[in-house]
């Protein structure tokens, strides 16, 4: 199948169900009822059914090699997606919301396929839906000419056009933009039934209130709800918001050793040290992961230039760390071993913006958890990050004079 009859279908099959949906609740989900994905003899078959038909698309995706579908909107329940791969040409399944009221579903293919089919049939009784996709085994070569996300107005960022400036705002008030790791497709780390996107969701919203109610801050998220955005998009969003300061927030799992207490990363091309640089590694591939098309991003020339603005701006974000570990641990009592590190977080990538991730906590540390599912705690950890933020600006500002010189 040609590029050009590929990017045909994936358009048609976004939008063909529209019309036909336009009497029914476009607000109800669709339920997923079962699935199952095979080997057949050259290639393997993908089959979902759903409770209803929906607008959606398929293509697939290189680096690593991956099948791409995406949904208006499908509700997976508590299905474990890999239960549904039976095949050695598909390693691995993921699923789960991708944008508001859209959901992803990412296959990893163990070896170059190309779409040989892809259609849905509707029951006309019950309006159950037949999402059929048939692969063909071919080349790297083949796959890689064939690959690539549609160009939708929907899904994707517009054309370069001139860039708009923020609207004026306060110069005495602070804009904090915080970053809700994970989301959606991407739960991030789990313990039981506690997921990383889901808890720093919670704190992220607490801690902005807590902003708020200081005085002197105005407060935005990155998502607001379980859905995924991109690392690309999360600083996008930050400079959108016109962002005096960036933090990302997570709380990671350790799949072996033990490690307690908050820690804050800056950004930095040589980590700190082999954990930190495991640790960037693991956050850029749950893009990949999700189903994100790097194809287009290398910009050398504007690489460069923003990497000379990084230099500038980094002291800033190194002070911005420091003020905050001193503010958590007075609040809490307690800080990582190493509390300081980096590595590099394209999260923190932002040339303009004094950045830092801030691992509020492990997972995977029993001490940990409990304080991470604990509101009281939470409500120490914001104070804490609250009071560096305000040491920080005081002295930011009294800073600021000797920049401009």
């Amino acid at each position: 199948m040609s590029g050009v009859l590929k990017l045909v279908l994936a358009c048609v099959l976004s939008g063909f169900l529209a019309a036909p949906l336009q009497s029914q609740d476009l607000g109800a989900l669709a339920r997923f009822e079962d699935g199952s994905i095979t080997d057949r003899r050259h290639g393997a078959e993908l089959r979902l059914e759903i409770s209803q038909g929906v607008p959606w698309r398929v293509f697939t995706l290189t680096d690593p090699n991956r099948l791409v579908m995406d949904f208006r909107e499908v509700q997976w329940g508590e299905v474990d997606p890999q239960s549904l791969v039976d095949a050695d040409r598909v390693t691995t399944l993921r699923t789960g919301g991708y944008r508001p009221g859209w959901s992803r579903l990412v296959a990893a293919l163990a070896e170059p396929m190309i779409i040989d089919s892809a259609e849905l049939l509707t029951d006309t009784t019950t309006g159950a839906a037949t999402i059929s996709v048939l692969l063909t085994s071919t080349d790297q070569a083949a796959f890689a000419a064939e690959s690539g996300a549609p160009r939708d107005p929907r899904w994707d960022l517009p054309q370069a056009a001139q860039i708009i400036k923020p609207m004026p705002r306060d110069p005495e008030r602070l804009m904090v933009v915080l970053d809700p790791g994970h989301g959606g497709i991407d739960p991030g780390a789990e313990r039981g039934e506690v997921r990383e996107a889901d808890l720093m969701l919670t704190f992220a919203r607490e801690l902005q209130e807590v902003l708020r109610r200081a005085g002197g801050f105005d407060v935005a998220l990155t998502r607001d709800g379980d859905y995924f955005v991109s690392l690309e998009a999360r600083v996008a969003r930050a400079r959108d918001a016109g962002a005096n300061v960036f933090i990302s927030l997570h709380a990671d799992a350790l799949a072996e050793g033990e490690a307690r207490g908050a820690a804050v990363y800056t950004l930095s091309d040589d980590a700190s040290d082999a954990a930190s640089a495991a640790l960037a590694e693991r956050h850029d591939r749950n893009d990949l992961l999700a189903g994100v098309d790097l194809s287009q991003s290398d910009d050398r020339v504007a690489n460069v230039l923003m990497s000379l603005a990084r230099l500038e701006n980094a002291p800033r974000s190194e002070a911005l760390a420091q003020h905050m570990l001193k503010g958590i641990q007075n609040a809490v009592g307690r800080v990582h071993k190493r509390p300081m590190r980096s590595a590099g977080f394209s999260v923190l990538k932002a040339a303009d913006i004094p950045s830092v991730l801030l691992e509020v906590g492990f997972l995977s540390t029993d001490t940990d958890l409990k304080n991470l599912s604990d509101p009281i705690w939470r409500q120490g950890m914001a104070a804490g990050i609250r009071d560096g933020l305000i040491d920080w600006r005081n002295e930011d500002t009294a800073l600021e004079p000797l920049r401009r010189n």
